[in-house]
């Protein structure tokens, strides 16, 4: 039976930064001294963050962000700041628009939800004062010391809850970080397919929707 919602946010509840992401990429692009491309420094920008946030010692999400944007337009010849570039990515963060379905989804949810987010404490504050939403309970990276797909993230949800893998089904969009990672937990998922992508074959979701409101009927 279910018996309460772990739920990602950023690209489940509220829309994620991919277009702001994106914008930066193709300035770094336009200001470097080597030929490259937005996309190509969108890559390496993703591929550089991932290998900071794994890293041995925890990093804020916004260190994360800008220290591995620093290393990119260090290879790719682009001067100034990147703190400064990544500005805009930084106050998107505390101000998201919803996604679709998100206040009627919530609207109609009688379990217990636990956000658990990748983000740091401060900025999800913001962003949940922002649409005026609260929830039973909140994890973050912050509080954890580790980025989803680390198990201690789910872990540490159904603590905060007080329920076991099987009573909780987990929504977010990514299946590296949300689906993979509250598989290996033991949990059930439901994976919000926002791009229309083709999953791989393997891909151990429970459901697949693409947005909340997809959940309608199935979550008490």
């Amino acid at each position: 039976m279910l018996k309460g919602l772990l739920l990602d946010f950023y690209g489940t509840v509220v829309e994620d930064d991919d277009a702001v992401m994106a914008d930066i990429a193709e300035q770094v692009a336009a200001r470097a001294s080597v030929p490259v491309s937005g996309h190509a420094v969108l890559a390496a920008w993703a591929r550089e963050f991932e290998a900071v946030a794994s890293g041995p010692r925890f990093r804020s999400l916004r260190d994360s962000a800008m220290s591995s944007l620093t290393s990119v337009m260090a290879e790719v010849g682009c001067a100034g700041d990147a703190a400064a570039l990544c500005a805009a990515q930084l106050t998107y963060w505390r101000s998201p628009p919803l996604r679709p379905g998100t206040r009627d989804f919530l609207a109609g949810v009688t379990v217990p939800i636990c956000l658990v987010s990748d983000v740091d404490n401060a900025d999800l504050e913001a962003a949940l004062a922002h649409h005026g939403l609260a929830f039973h309970a909140v994890v973050t990276s912050e509080m954890v010391g580790a980025y989803k797909p680390d198990r201690a993230m789910f872990d540490r949800a159904l603590a905060t809850l007080g329920l076991t893998a099987h009573e909780v089904l987990h929504i977010g969009d990514s299946l590296t970080a949300d689906v993979g990672g509250a598989h290996a937990a033991g949990i059930r998922t439901a994976w919000v397919n926002r791009r229309k992508q083709a999953p791989p074959a393997d891909a151990p979701f429970t459901y697949e929707i693409a947005d909340l409101s997809g959940l309608a009927g199935i979550i008490p």
